[in-house]
């Protein structure tokens, strides 16, 4: 991280907002050097439940630029895609690449076929965005007391009369998880679904499909798993993307699809029993604003 951190340093204004302890921020900081400007979050944002908001608002709070390219630690660009989302923002308000893992361990290939499914359906939701200054400064921000933190800001921007790039083409590197943080995220993600019901019911009607299918025979089971394979091989051909996503990740389809369906069922136990989605000792009721709201609160500022 350190060696890619000097490596954009020295091509852009880098800012890394960092929520460590006290002793690991001074690591972190001796580490950098000059150049990178390290901070923490700003106080009044840190009682926001996801972090990530919290890092994001801090850094644009002190960008010097209008273009500003919002990253996760494990996301790696190269010249061209930064160059790309860059060039992208002279057109739009907020910008969505996609993301594609390299390398790609069994539980990252798991994860790519989600991927794959949702550049068919509007396009995946990476760990980076683009985004205009400005725009989301007007807003004065975005909620940080929600899930699905990425969905939250576009829709603030898009609300706000911004208008969103989803450059299929457009691909940036993400390093894969640990198998461990991969499995510790299954149901937190599906419950950010919460934020689009309808994709939440087919993902909550997927397993009584299967069941049902099950009574026709294995020939209506298999043909189900076919069409999701043949759905993700979609998605990887969509856009030159057979070039960075192998074409094993299309043949986790069926697993993931299931992954998803038994997750959304337990998200959907959490939210019944607890309100909400346990998240770093809190519950979370919210996986994102609905855009009527957003567009109400933001025509009254």
């Amino acid at each position: 991280l350190v060696e890619y951190a000097r490596w954009l340093a020295a091509r852009t204004e880098l800012i890394v907002v960092d929520g460590s302890e006290s002793v690991v921020f001074a690591d972190h900081a001796r580490r950098f050097g000059d150049g990178i400007v390290h901070l923490a979050p700003d106080l009044d944002l840190r009682e926001y439940v996801n972090g990530k908001v919290a890092g994001v608002i801090t850094g644009i709070r002190r960008a010097a630029y209008e273009q500003v390219v919002i990253a996760d630690d494990d996301v790696r660009y190269d010249e061209s895609a930064l160059a790309a989302v860059v060039a992208a923002l002279d057109s739009a308000d907020v910008v969505r690449p996609q993301n594609y893992f390299a390398p790609l361990p069994w539980h990252a290939c798991l994860d790519t076929a989600r991927t794959l499914l949702n550049r068919i359906s509007g396009g995946d939701w990476p760990g980076t965005l683009g985004v205009r200054r400005s725009r989301l400064v007007a807003t004065n921000g975005y909620d940080g007391n929600v899930m699905f933190e990425n969905l939250e800001l576009v829709r603030t921007v898009k609300a706000a009369g911004g208008v969103e790039s989803v450059p299929l083409d457009l691909y940036v590197r993400r390093l894969p998880p640990t198998a461990e943080h991969f499995w510790s995220q299954r149901v937190r993600q599906a419950y950010d679904e919460f934020a689009r019901p309808r994709r939440l019911a087919v993902w909550l009607s997927v397993v009584p499909m299967v069941f049902a299918a099950t009574a026709f025979g294995r020939a209506a089971v298999g043909a189900i798993a076919v069409a999701s394979m043949a759905a993700a091989e979609a998605g990887r051909r969509r856009a030159g993307g057979r070039r960075v996503f192998p074409a094993r990740a299309a043949l986790c389809a069926p697993l993931w699809v299931i992954e998803r369906a038994i997750c959304a069922w337990l998200a959907l136990g959490a939210h019944l029993l607890l309100g909400g989605i346990p998240y770093r000792g809190r519950i979370v009721a919210r996986a994102a604003t609905p855009m009527d709201e957003l567009q109400a609160r933001l025509s009254r500022t």
